[in-house]
């Protein structure tokens, strides 16, 4: 079960709503460790989204050959160009919703946040943070 609504984050400089989704337990409440997480991310959003910028960067200078193979040369430089710096993945990648994980019994702090992105549009990007530091950088499916 999960609770659902909106929340704004910036990201490549931009200011962007997004869904927030908070998991829940079943007695429906939310747990303090989950306030923590997103307190804290709130709180250090500028340095978190930086090093989530990063982590998506270097996924993508890892990836992109591919996708580009896959894409023919037609449509290669519309959905995954040669770039060579963070900002120009603005134009790239969309962020669409805030997760706030379910707390297991290690305590950590977990939080996905789920990319839309031109290069895999079924796959998207998603970004596993845990205890503010990233994780973790692969399709949506880490963090759903």
């Amino acid at each position: 079960m999960y609770w659902s609504g909106k929340t704004s984050i910036t990201m490549f400089g931009k200011k962007r709503e997004v869904i927030l989704s908070i998991d829940w337990e079943e007695d429906a409440n939310f747990s303090p460790i989950q306030r923590e997480a997103y307190t804290n991310f709130m709180s250090n959003m500028d340095e978190i989204m930086d090093a989530v910028e990063l982590g998506i960067f270097e996924y993508y200078e890892d990836n992109y050959e591919e996708y580009r193979d896959m894409a023919g040369e037609v449509e290669a430089d519309k959905i995954a160009p040669e770039i060579s710096t963070i900002k120009e993945l603005g134009n790239l990648v969309i962020p669409t919703q805030l997760i706030i994980r379910r707390v297991r019994k290690n305590g950590v702090r977990r939080i996905g946040l789920v990319c839309d992105c031109t290069w895999d549009t079924d796959n998207g990007v998603g970004v596993r943070i845990e205890n503010e530091k990233v994780e973790e950088v692969d399709y949506q499916d880490i963090v759903l």
